[in-house]
């Protein structure tokens, strides 16, 4: 490998794009020498932004057989798709296939020192994250593959450690339930719209939806076996996800000291904003390309106690935001495994006390 400390990021959407721009825009504090991405299909629509990410520093490469495409529409590849895997230190797949690209392509070059990032829908790639959630059950020269969790399972985990694990990050949590209102599609997204709410199907016996099995799977990386449940629907919005709690506990809680581990988090923004709109429309406007990097928003004035040992209350998802930021920190994992959280630095900015 490459004595170069060079990114991959593979696919351009939701995820992809905005990491190229990140990466791109503080390489140098990252300590990162060179990025490059694969773009897999030449369109005149997405033109744009790949020459934007060019100009940002950023070089593209493609499948060998769609290399002219490019050409002949104005994008100049600097690698062929392989090629560009085989120069990297990192690979970050931020396409729906990568458990399949592991076993075409990853794997080959799984024993050279590299390491491979995928997504949320991808299970089973490897070795759950959540940055600031289960950092220390990451070994170093034995996660060569790790799985960035969903974005809704990044809310779950953030709420469930800081309320019911709290600083001493014991299991005081009896049982945790979540209802999971997601949103349509994305804004840069034309198509999977819908005209009124779905209801998901419950198709886990044990937890419900995937974002329960994973909350689980994810704290089961550092031994712990806790109590979830989750359903899902998804809601005619391009906006947010929103979530609501119930978490019971072994042992009670006053308000003073929920509303202290609440604030004392960096990865927990509060808000008094109840529209998923205004806290969209906060992170566009003050975010880095336009996301939160906190792991959940909770509106404030949702918050209840029932007694002393049932927290409710509603709260929303800065999609993308949190899976950019432990897609970053994973990165820089592999890269800086003594030093990453030092590295992490320059996006800090980017993580709001209050929204």
């Amino acid at each position: 490998m490459a004595e170069k400390k060079i990114v991959h990021i593979v696919g351009t959407g939701t995820i992809g794009e905005p990491l190229i721009g990140i990466l791109s825009t503080f390489k140098e504090p990252f300590g990162i020498d060179e990025v490059t991405f694969h773009k897999r299909t030449p369109l005149l629509t997405d033109r744009s932004k790949v020459v934007v990410s060019c100009q940002h520093g950023a070089k593209l490469a493609v499948d060998k057989e769609r290399r002219q495409k490019f050409i002949d529409m104005g994008m100049h590849p600097s690698f062929e798709a392989e090629e560009a895997i085989e120069r990297a230190s990192v690979v970050i797949d931020c396409t729906p296939v990568g458990n399949e690209n592991k076993e075409k392509l990853y794997n080959k070059y799984a024993n050279n020192g590299r390491g491979f990032i995928a997504q949320g829908s991808e299970y089973g790639f490897g070795k759950m994250y959540a940055r600031g959630i289960n950092d220390r059950a990451l070994k170093k020269n034995q996660d060569n593959f790790i799985q960035v969790v969903s974005c809704n399972t990044h809310n779950l985990a953030v709420l469930i450690d800081t309320i019911a694990l709290g600083p001493e990050k014991e299991n005081n949590l009896d049982e945790g339930r979540f209802v999971c209102m997601r949103r349509a599609n994305d804004i840069s997204q034309e198509g999977e719209f819908i005209p009124a709410p779905e209801a998901a199907k419950h198709d886990d016996a044990q937890f419900g939806t995937h974002q329960g099995r994973d909350a689980h799977d994810l704290f089961k990386t550092m031994g712990l076996d806790l109590n979830i449940y989750s359903s899902a629907l998804k809601l005619n919005t391009q906006y947010m996800h929103t979530i609501h709690f119930n978490l019971r506990l072994r042992r009670g809680i006053k308000i003073d000291e929920l509303m202290r581990r609440l604030q004392s988090n960096r990865r927990v923004a509060l808000t008094h904003k109840k529209s998923a709109a205004s806290v969209f429309s906060f992170g566009r406007d003050h975010g880095i390309f336009g996301r939160i990097l906190n792991q959940t928003v909770i509106v404030t004035q949702s918050m209840a106690l029932r007694g002393e040992k049932e927290i409710v209350g509603t709260c929303f998802t800065p999609q993308d935001g949190n899976s950019l930021l432990s897609s970053l920190a994973a990165t820089l994992w592999f890269l800086y495994p003594e030093s990453y959280e030092e590295k992490l630095e320059p996006v800090r900015p980017y993580f709001f006390s209050e929204i």
